[in-house]
């Protein structure tokens, strides 16, 4: 039986608060994943979590706390060297720390060293057993090197500039949403943009070796932006020199119901196939509001890195053998179509109630940036949500993704003596729930339970339900909902995934395509196609590797503002609706 998961990945994110020039702000984070697998077990860390979680087969994941490591530093690293794992994490005005643990699950990490300030770091040990050190996140300084001792874990030598920002030859390395940079709103962000300026973050280095090749991984433009990916420049040693991939970024999701897919790690699962855990955006009520991904990724027959990202928040297959998801001994696997397409989107939703601009509609718009919102507060059990999907449909599984809509600030971090400062993060782990009951329906007068979590003690805001047997429904209810502080039951996506009972679209048949100037963006335009929910453009450097993809909804044009210059690009409209996906014809550009 195939086993499925979906993105974002349903961890129980840690709430915070932070102090912004409008006021306090709860809201949920976790970002700047590294995954590694030690012992037959995966651990994943990630920013501002106090801890990490673990799971033996990527799906069921739990959580276990480190109060010996530091909680609010930001992207944690974690590689195993000579049989241990060594823990580091950003402090840039000060020495940061490296730990080390023996066996994270029994053994605290101890502190090892201090070397040098640093942030966004990656420790890689090479097979010679020799330990190199990579770091920088910012828009005016490269990404470093050096070597270091295996056992100090101080340097050797003088650090080493890799790679830099490239904005004028790589359009996807431009700052702003969609690549372009708006005026500031605001006076807040009109101060950050003078401090800040407009060049591009360049950060979040990370080594992968495969077949006597080193791969630097890095993050542009911005973790807040649509478009933040991960590029990678490759070398046949550890420091350089380092060549730009001709495939690049090779992580990108910068369309669909949650965006971005950069500042991540790479790793390959015990079968051997490879996979890419990295940062998505919903930066709504806070601009480090954001959640982790993971996506199948591989190394084709020419050594290229590239992501399976088609479809990327649709559910995935997680592989039980090698050569299932992207395995260098295979043909590369990029999926043009899901097993899965989407039942949920536009469809007819109703409630108890809603808030002015939180519409049920908005929990079925495949945007998580958006929801629904009930104009009662968690205390009361009676709001419910449903959608109706206008037929008998065949349902395979339904994520139910909960969004924090005006969380009060819990009095418990009132008063704590730390909330007086100016930057408020401070974590809240215990005793949150996250409760509801999920049914569903034929004609919605005879109802079955699909799931019901009314007396759980878990917190997981992206939740996901993947029925042994499908179901034959056409209505689906949420109800009896309860949230953490007793917040006010909003969801940003009841997503219900099967197969419609009709025809996919027709194809797209005609493209227009025009190229830029400065070579870095195409202006793409097409009829659109009335059976169509939406279009996948994807995108490559020949018909047999376009590996990058750009998701859209309701919508027949695209600025595709991913490319660089110098390169030629081979285009494919693909037109989707709850049916299936019909390839388009593909273009040059």
């Amino acid at each position: 039986m195939k086993k499925y998961f979906c993105n974002p990945l349903n961890l129980a994110y840690r709430y915070q608060v932070k102090d912004t020039a409008s006021g306090d702000v709860v809201f949920r984070e976790a970002a700047d994943p590294t995954v590694v697998l030690f012992h037959g077990i995966y651990y994943l860390f990630a920013s501002v979590s106090r801890g990490f979680w673990y799971s033996d087969d990527l799906l069921d994941w739990k959580f276990h706390e480190t109060p010996e490591l530091p909680p609010y530093d930001y992207a944690p690293d974690v590689r195993v060297v000579d049989g241990r794992v060594i823990f580091s994490a950003s402090k840039l005005h000060e020495p940061s720390s490296i730990y080390v643990s023996a066996d994270p699950l029994r053994e605290p990490f101890t502190l090892v060293a201090s070397p040098l300030p640093f942030w966004d770091p990656d420790i890689f040990q090479d097979d010679d057993g020799r330990v190199y050190f990579y770091w920088g996140c910012s828009n005016k300084d490269p990404i470093w090197g050096v070597e270091m001792d295996r056992r100090t874990f101080q340097p050797i030598g003088e650090k080493q500039a890799l790679l830099a920002d490239r904005e004028d030859l790589h359009g996807w390395e431009r700052n702003g949403e969609n690549n372009r940079l708006a005026p500031p709103k605001n006076a807040v962000e009109k101060k950050i943009r003078e401090e800040l300026g407009s060049k591009p973050f360049i950060e979040a280095a990370y080594m992968t070796k495969h077949n006597g090749r080193y791969y630097l991984q890095y993050a542009a433009p911005g973790t807040e932006w649509n478009v933040y990916a991960d590029g990678v420049y490759v070398s046949d040693k550890p420091l350089g020199p380092f060549v730009y991939q001709k495939h690049n970024p090779f992580s990108s999701k910068p369309g669909g119901f949650i965006t971005g897919a950069g500042h991540g790690s790479t790793f390959a699962d015990k079968a051997g196939n490879w996979w890419h855990v990295s940062s998505m955006r919903i930066s709504t009520n806070e601009i480090f509001e954001r959640r982790i991904g993971l996506f199948p990724c591989g190394f084709d027959a020419d050594g290229t890195l590239y992501c399976d990202q088609n479809f990327a928040d649709y559910p995935y297959v997680v592989p039980s053998a090698t050569g299932s998801a992207g395995d260098s001994s295979a043909s590369p696997k990029v999926r043009i179509a899901p097993d899965m397409m989407l039942l949920s989107y536009r469809a007819k939703a109703s409630a108890s109630s809603h808030q002015p601009g939180f519409e049920p509609g908005k929990a079925a718009d495949e945007d998580i940036r958006t929801w629904w919102a009930a104009a009662s507060t968690g205390r009361d059990v009676n709001a419910w949500l449903q959608l109706d999907l206008g037929g008998v449909q065949t349902v395979s599984a339904i994520q139910v993704n909960f969004a924090d809509h005006q969380r009060p600030v819990p009095e418990q971090w009132r008063n704590d003596p730390g909330y007086s400062q100016f930057y408020k993060r401070l974590i809240w782990l215990e005793h949150q729930k996250t409760q509801y009951l999920l049914e569903g329906s034929k004609d919605g007068k005879i109802w079955q339970v699909l799931k019901d979590n009314r007396n759980t003690d878990t917190d997981l805001p992206h939740d996901f339900i993947c029925f042994d047997v499908p179901q034959t429904l056409r209505y689906i209810k949420i109800s009896q909902m309860r949230f953490p502080f007793n917040g006010i039951p909003a969801i940003s996506g009841l997503r219900v995934f099967g197969k419609a009972n009709g025809s996919a679209p027709t194809a797209v048949t005609s493209v227009q395509a025009v190229r830029s100037p400065n070579e870095l963006d195409v202006m793409l335009t097409w009829p659109p196609v009335p059976e169509a929910d939406g279009y996948n453009i994807r995108y490559g450097l020949s018909p047999d590797t376009m590996y990058n993809s750009w998701q859209l909804y309701n919508q027949n044009k695209l600025n595709l503002s991913f490319l660089d210059k110098g390169q030629r690009y081979y285009l494919s409209v693909d037109s989707f609706n709850a049916n299936g996906v019909t390839p388009g014809k593909v273009i040059v550009a």
